[in-house]
């Protein structure tokens, strides 16, 4: 059956065709701002507060604000309840696609998805702290440095991805990083060392465990960068290797068996968790004013 969409939403996308990236660069017309501010109107037609609202969604007041104001990804399952709630045909069931399509590269899709459901993950970095651990400044001045022209919407979607880590079944989280990621002052030393109290403060959950492989260990068993596994309770596991120009998600049990292989000779040189914790703690204090 083929989907109509409404006038709006034709627009929408003619417009994007016709500008291109110039179209996500700008907020006002990103899709995910549009997505919100669709909502904002809908709602207020309603005569619903942002509080009503969430109350109907099943949901925080605050997640109904942070979509209107285009800081996080709708899931599909939200953009089908306002639907249901505000009786609006299916319109944001299928703006949904297209803000997706923009919040995260087609290749990291997967991966994003899997993560949901995932009892086990266990990330490698050398550069930076992992996606999943950053703050919101620390993740916009790593956008900002590349000069990406959709910064808002990476940002949104890296926010959004966090989200799993406060559900109360959540998986397990293995972080190693590289020291390296400690002395990088990423977005100048206040704001780094804002961003190692968040890690400090995500392990002292009991499900979240950080190690640092030090220095002094010299080379280790993943110079060549960064890579993410998830462990699933039904279906194969997984593993996304970074990329500059993009990563790349595989499921090939010999790949994956390499990458655990990689990631359990990384523990075994990183410090232990306490530690770990301890470096940390005193790279935050040099960074502090």
């Amino acid at each position: 059956m083929q989907v109509q969409l409404s006038r709006a939403e034709r627009q929408m996308m003619a417009a994007e065709n016709e500008v291109g990236a110039d179209f996500k660069s700008n907020p006002r017309v990103s899709t995910l701002a549009y997505f919100g501010t669709e909502l904002r109107i809908k709602r207020e037609e309603a005569g619903l507060s942002q509080g009503a609202l969430a109350e109907r969604l099943f949901c925080d007041r605050s997640l109904v604000s942070r979509v209107e104001s285009a800081e996080r990804v709708p899931t599909e399952e939200f953009a089908q309840r306002c639907d249901e709630v505000l009786g609006t045909g299916g319109s944001f069931q299928r703006l949904w696609p297209i803000v997706i399509q923009h919040a995260y590269p087609d290749w990291f899709r997967p991966f994003v998805e899997l993560e949901q459901d995932a009892t086990e993950i266990w990330n490698f970095e050398n550069q930076v702290i992992p996606g999943l651990l950053q703050s919101e400044e620390y993740a916009r001045a790593l956008f900002a440095a590349a000069r990406l022209p959709n910064t808002d919407e990476l940002v949104a979607a890296r926010m959004t991805r966090q989200d799993i880590l406060g559900r109360n079944n959540r998986a397990r989280l293995w972080i190693v990083i590289d020291e390296n990621v400690l002395r990088r002052a990423v977005g100048g030393p206040a704001l780094m060392a804002r961003q190692l109290r968040v890690l400090l403060d995500a392990a002292e959950d009991s499900r979240t465990i950080v190690q640092v492989v030090p220095y002094e260990v010299g080379a280790h068993a993943s110079m060549a960068g960064a890579f993410a596994g998830l462990t699933m309770d039904a279906g194969a596991d997984v593993v996304y290797v970074d990329g500059r120009a993009r990563g790349h998600v595989t499921a090939a049990p010999e790949h994956v068996a390499d990458y655990r292989y990689a990631y359990d000779l990384l523990r075994a040189d990183a410090l232990s968790p306490k530690a770990s914790l301890s470096m940390i703690a005193a790279a935050a204090k040099e960074l502090s004013p």
